[in-house]
């Protein structure tokens, strides 16, 4: 059985020991030198057996196991194989046999296995900074002692470690749970306690004072104190500036200015928070008096109470801001503003407390009398009164006003407006919107002079009838467009003009003059004109995209550098139309035209004209300029803008006219590069449909 037995053991050690010398088939058998073929187990266990079988193992004196530990006495040893007790203390490592014959070293290492363990800690309770004691078992492997929150102690900071037991000292950043011990192997042994470690956290016992005010300094009393890191305010508001007296039981912190109301929480290094059973309350300003009552819009208003220097912000009604010129913790002088209304000033603190003031009343202008009790539309007249500069606004018979900046607090002297007509009290606006009205009333009669007040349609051709409406337009003489004076009338009446634009009129927005028989003058409201401004003998034309022949050298197709239109319909059409956003260049040339030459002008006589148009308004959603290129200088334009859209009156042809004095050399260029450019190309606006023609210099 005992031979079994043997073999057993030597077949299972050829398969997990290891083998450490082999004979040569070829040397002679030595019958007295001790021969080591195999050791086993490995990995053993540490106070089990290691065997080493061989030859002449019966002259072995020792056996040296890692670390230097030197085992003489033997559990058997025969001629074929000794065995050793292994001490509790043995390092993996490799073995050293010694004997008469000299020492065998072992090719590969004795290995164990390691029954870490822990049987238990001491104390249960600890608070940061106390020395914690692990026991159990091969703790000596132990190479990081992990607490809960991943707090890692290294064996190099350990207070002591044997087999036994390890002390530590408890990191300032460990929290309540189980710990973990680890080997520090890449894929580590990890043991947990069976039982959760108790880590104290400070306690809040008492907050004083309570209210406090914001900016003051507060008391926080309560145990272990030290532990914390930082102060959390209600709103997430952290502090981590304050004092610990010496016995760990008091905190010295400044609150915040921002501070809200609610409960505090202390942050120990832990993370762990620790929140107050109260909350913490706040002192906020409160208002004893307001003076003087009445105050005027714009003037100064103080107000007197306690806390008033935690005060950030004051509304008054009419939602209306104040402006703070000074403030202490018991008065506040502060900027009534012009829209103020009457009723309560809302005080506030960043801590969001409020405090209201009694309600405001305001000063009022007063109407004292005015100048000439009766007058005609279109004069003057002369208010005088007290607190006359808060007026914004004078309204007249006829229900028409009109807007004022009164420059005196007693006296205001305002233009009838021309149509107003009939009696009526006047009835003042103030900044506020509040109404005042005058006493007397004030009589009006009809202006001995036409008065426009309305047009329509409000854009047309030259050539369609413009529609005048007013009063006393009977007294018309004549009407001009420009310098333009108009031939063809329809209805004509005191309250209705029609009258046809002439057909030279020039495109955009303006007015028409009135002339009365007299020869008073009456510009009426704007309106837009369509079209293009006409081409005319004083015209110097420089790009008019008319078809030419190729060899003219500026044919649209020739000039089309960017690819941006099509160039067939272009020389057909007579103008370019854009098929897309263009790249930099639209059309362009830098040669010199064969037809006389590029146009030399006076830019301080002449104004640059393009004649453009929109199929539809064209949405802008980027940057863009158009840079019109007179001899290689740039003339630029937004074209006609309306809002968030690029269009010309009714999606028609019109003129756009540039000031060239002062852009252009003078005289201009007749040489370099002529054309159309488009900056800013990656912006985004889709330029499809926006026609180009007739490149032009006209006299002003």
């Amino acid at each position: 059985m005992k031979n079994l037995l043997s073999l057993a053991l030597f077949l299972g050690i050829l398969f997990t020991g290891f083998a450490f010398t082999a004979c040569d088939e070829t040397e002679t058998e030595d019958l007295t030198t001790v021969q080591l073929e195999v050791f086993g187990p490995s990995p053993a266990l540490r106070g089990g057996e290691l065997r080493f079988i061989g030859k002449n193992m019966d002259r072995v004196t020792a056996i040296i196991l890692p670390d230097n530990i030197e085992v003489k006495t033997f559990v058997s040893k025969t001629k074929g194989e000794l065995v050793i007790a292994i001490p509790q203390d043995a390092m993996p490592g490799k073995i050293v046999v010694k004997s008469p014959d000299g020492d065998i070293q072992s090719k590969t290492p004795l290995t164990f296995l390691e029954p870490i363990s822990i049987e238990g800690f001491a104390p249960a309770t600890v608070k940061a900074g106390d020395k914690l004691t692990i026991n159990g078992d091969y703790l000596n492997l132990i190479a990081e002692v992990i607490f809960d929150g991943d707090v890692v102690v290294d064996s190099t900071d350990f207070v002591s470690k044997s087999r036994k037991k390890i002390e530590v000292i408890v990191p300032i950043e460990a929290r309540t749970g189980k710990f973990v011990v680890s080997n520090g192997a890449e894929m580590p042994a990890l043991v947990y306690s069976a039982t959760e470690l108790q880590v104290k956290l400070p306690v809040i016992g008492s907050m004083n004072p309570n209210p406090v005010k914001p900016g003051a300094s507060l008391q926080i009393g309560g145990t272990d104190l030290d532990l914390v890191k930082s102060i959390r305010f209600a709103e997430g508001i952290d502090v981590g500036a304050f004092t610990i007296n010496t016995a760990k039981t008091q905190i010295d912190v400044t609150v915040p200015d921002d501070v809200k109301e609610g409960k505090l929480k202390l942050i120990a290094h832990s993370g762990v928070e620790v929140e107050s059973s109260t909350l913490l309350s706040l002192v906020g300003p409160a208002v004893s008096s307001i003076a003087p009552s009445p105050v005027k819009n714009g003037e100064e208003l103080t107000i007197t109470g306690t806390n008033l220097d935690l005060v950030t912000g004051i509304k008054f009604a009419g939602n209306a801001d104040g402006a703070v010129l000074s403030k202490t913790a018991t008065q506040l002088v502060v900027t009534v503003p012009l829209t103020a209304t009457e009723g309560v000033v809302t005080l506030t603190a960043s801590s969001g407390k409020t405090a209201g003031t009694p309600a405001i009343t305001l000063v009022k202008p007063v109407i004292t009398g005015f100048a000439p009790a009766s007058l005609m539309a279109g004069g003057d007249i002369t208010i005088s009164g007290t607190d006359l500069d808060l007026i914004r606004k004078v309204s007249f018979p006829g229900n028409l006003s009109v807007d004022v900046v009164p420059t005196s607090p007693t006296s205001l002297t305002v233009t009838v407006p021309p149509a107003s007509v009939g009696s009526a009290v006047l009835i003042v606006t103030t900044t506020n919107g509040s109404t005042v009205s005058s006493a007397a009333t004030l009589t009006v009669e009809a202006a001995n002079k036409p008065v426009a007040t309305a047009v329509a349609p409000a854009t047309l051709k030259p050539g369609a009838m413009l529609t005048i409406q007013g009063t006393k337009l009977h007294l018309v003489e004549s009407v001009y467009f420009g310098t333009i004076k108009a031939t063809s009338f329809g209805t004509r009446s005191a309250a209705t003009i029609e009258v046809q634009v002439p057909a030279a009129v020039a495109s955009g927005k303006q007015a028409a003059k009135m002339v009365a028989f007299d020869g008073a003058e009456v510009m009426t409201p704007e309106f837009t004109v369509s079209g293009t401004d006409p081409v005319t003998a004083q015209t110097k034309m420089v790009m008019d995209f008319e078809t030419r022949s190729s060899s003219d050298w500026h044919a649209p197709d020739w000039d089309n550098w960017g690819g941006s239109y099509d160039a067939a319909k272009a020389k057909a059409d007579g103008y370019i139309t854009l098929l897309s956003r263009p790249g930099w260049w639209v059309v362009g040339c830098n040669h010199p035209d064969p037809n006389g030459g590029w146009p030399v002008v006076d830019p301080g006589n002449y104004v640059l004209k393009v004649d453009i148009k929109t199929n539809k308004p064209i949405k802008i959603t980027g940057d863009y300029e158009f840079i019109f290129k007179i001899g290689g200088e740039d003339v630029k334009s937004k074209l006609m803008v309306e809002g968030d859209y690029i269009v010309t009156p009714g999606n028609d042809w019109a003129t756009l006219t540039l000031a060239i004095d002062g852009v252009l050399s003078n005289p201009t260029r007749n040489g370099g590069d002529f054309g159309i450019v488009l900056n800013y190309s990656d912006a985004g606006t889709d330029f499809a449909g926006l026609c180009f023609d007739n490149i032009r210099f006209d006299p002003k």
